[in-house]
């Protein structure tokens, strides 16, 4: 199996203007690091999760209205309401699970990255 870090990296730096670095802690302002990747597109829009909150392989990202309520319920095994970012709507997704779909979590990666862009980047998807 490929390391799903790797693989998510890929899909995340393939959009305009991203860069990559290892977050301060999500809890709080303090300088602390729980040294997981994460993506921005001037503010966050993905964060790795390798075991931080629980033992899972997973990633956090932002998501469009309504879409973390939808995935979680019909798909629980799959998606969850992460820590800390989950109330304001952001999705939990498991990259430890069998057949992990790289076409769909492409799909989630890119609808993160619209939800967070400027106008100006999202336009150069199109």
């Amino acid at each position: 199996m490929t390391d799903p870090l790797d693989r998510l990296r890929v899909l995340c730096l393939a959009l305009p203007e991203v860069t990559e670095k290892v977050s301060a802690d999500v809890r709080s302002a303090s300088s602390a690091q729980h040294g997981e990747p994460t993506w921005f597109v001037r503010k966050t829009f993905v964060m790795y999760a390798d075991r931080h909150h629980d033992d899972r392989v997973a990633f956090w990202c932002a998501a469009p209205a309504g879409v973390q309520e939808e995935l979680v319920t019909t798909a629980p095994t799959r998606f969850f309401r992460p820590p800390y970012v989950g109330g304001r709507g952001w999705l939990g997704v498991y990259l430890d699970v069998d057949d992990v779909d790289w076409d769909e979590i492409g799909e989630i990666v890119l609808d993160a990255y619209r939800v967070i862009a400027p106008r100006k980047l999202t336009a150069l998807l199109d």
